[in-house]
């Protein structure tokens, strides 16, 4: 490998930051449903999750390979355009974290990649038979398979445990949705990590430090591991109570279902190549599940405005990714104005978020006007054609809800985790 440059080294450090937002943003693809159950306690649950996602990025190099040789030409790339791409994808980033919004990172970095392309090198350069079936189609497709699968999957785990003893039974899902949650943990550094990976593979390739078609140096990889296990501990607050408490009420059953069926979704687009957003698999099991459950509530509002969210990732990262490579294009000085925008950016969101605190004492909180919306039609339909319970499975959903702290010869209230 020949020497690293100024630029180079500028790009490196800034992908790897990018890495850093990205672990603490999709902690809750991982540990949001374990948290809200109570199956882990929330300190527990991120330096967990942290140590398997670093486990993970040494696991596979399928999706680094994706984005540094199959996305976009080499040949078309600076350096000052990763740098660009990278902007774009560390401010959405940071953006959506504020507001609480689960949305993906790696359409963030995506984006801000292909819009820094085009700026740079024009439409020739992005190879779209690939943004279409690696990255759009897993798009739309991740959430909905993931969803149907976890519904029918939480389904299964209420009809086969009817007969259960109740308190065993929740205990047992809580055991395996730390397995499953663990699992996801894993594959969230198998597909995740390895966006950042191959970003900087394209760099150095764009750089002259590697040799075209190079798969990630050792550094690489465990540099990449690294921060995103940092940012993983630090722990995305904000969205893992979305997650975890805005969408919908989990059981232990529901989180086991979610859980397993996001990260065989996730593991299976790993092994493919594919640059999968965790966060739609992740989201669309919750909703699965939680739609698997008789009474079970999706909350639509916040689910539309995640949606949107999701829209607007691509081409919100690569308008700003587009606009980053153009002030770039001035040379150093602009290049500095970019990266002085950014810090400043990031600072600015980063006081922004201080008003109103969310952290690992108070992620569980759910706000009482969302708590309180009406199930909405797709929530009826479910529920219209789904059986009653039956007496066991009753018995089972009363034994996971705990007594209230006093007036011990009252009836019992309803928890967070009941609808």
């Amino acid at each position: 490998m020949e020497g690293i440059s100024l630029i180079l080294a500028i790009v490196v450090v800034t992908a790897l930051a990018f890495d850093f937002t990205n672990g603490f943003h999709d902690t809750a693809n991982a540990m949001a449903t374990t948290i809200s159950t109570g199956a882990l306690k929330p300190k527990v649950a991120v330096a967990m999750s942290a140590v398997l996602n670093l486990v993970g990025a040494f696991l596979s190099v399928e999706v680094a390979n994706t984005i540094s040789k199959g996305l976009v030409d080499e040949s078309g790339i600076r350096p000052e355009v990763i740098f660009a791409a990278l902007v774009g994808a560390i401010l959405w980033n940071l953006l959506t974290w504020l507001v609480g919004l689960p949305s993906s990172s790696s359409h963030a970095l995506m984006g801000g990649l292909v819009g820094a392309t085009i700026a740079s090198a024009g439409v020739g350069a992005v190879h779209g038979d690939v943004l279409v079936t690696k990255v759009l189609i897993p798009a739309i497709a991740a959430p909905l398979v993931a969803g149907i699968a976890a519904m029918i999957a939480a389904r299964l785990t209420y009809t086969l445990g009817r007969k259960a003893d109740g308190k065993a039974a929740a205990k047992g899902y809580r055991a395996g949705q730390i397995a499953s949650a663990g699992l996801v943990s894993l594959a969230h550094g198998t597909n995740d990590a390895q966006k950042t990976m191959g970003i900087i593979t394209l760099a150095l390739v764009a750089g002259g430090s590697l040799a075209p078609d190079s798969d990630p140096p050792m550094w690489v990889i465990l540099s990449a591991g690294v921060a995103i296990a940092l940012g993983t501990y630090l722990g995305g607050w904000r969205i893992i109570r979305t997650m975890g408490k805005g969408l919908t009420d989990l059981q232990p059953q529901q989180g086991f279902a979610a859980q397993t069926s996001a990260a065989t979704v996730i593991l299976a687009s790993s092994h493919l190549g594919f640059s999968l957003s965790t966060t739609h698999s992740v989201s669309g099991a919750v909703m699965g599940a939680g739609l698997g459950r008789k009474g079970g509530v999706v909350r639509w509002s916040t689910a539309t405005r995640m949606f949107v969210a999701w829209g607007l990732t691509l081409p919100a990262a690569a308008l700003v990714g587009a606009l980053a490579e153009w002030v770039t294009g001035f040379g150093d000085w602009g290049t500095a104005v970019v990266a002085v925008f950014l810090v400043g950016s990031s600072f600015a969101i980063w006081k922004v978020s201080r008003r109103e605190v969310v952290d690992h004492t108070n992620v569980n909180d759910v706000d009482e006007a969302a708590e309180q919306e009406p199930p909405g039609v797709v929530t009826t339909a479910m529920a219209a054609v789904t059986p009653p319970p039956t007496a066991a499975a009753a018995e089972e959903l009363a034994a996971t809800i705990p007594a209230p702290a006093s007036h011990a010869g009252s009836d019992p209230a309803p928890s967070q985790a009941a609808v």
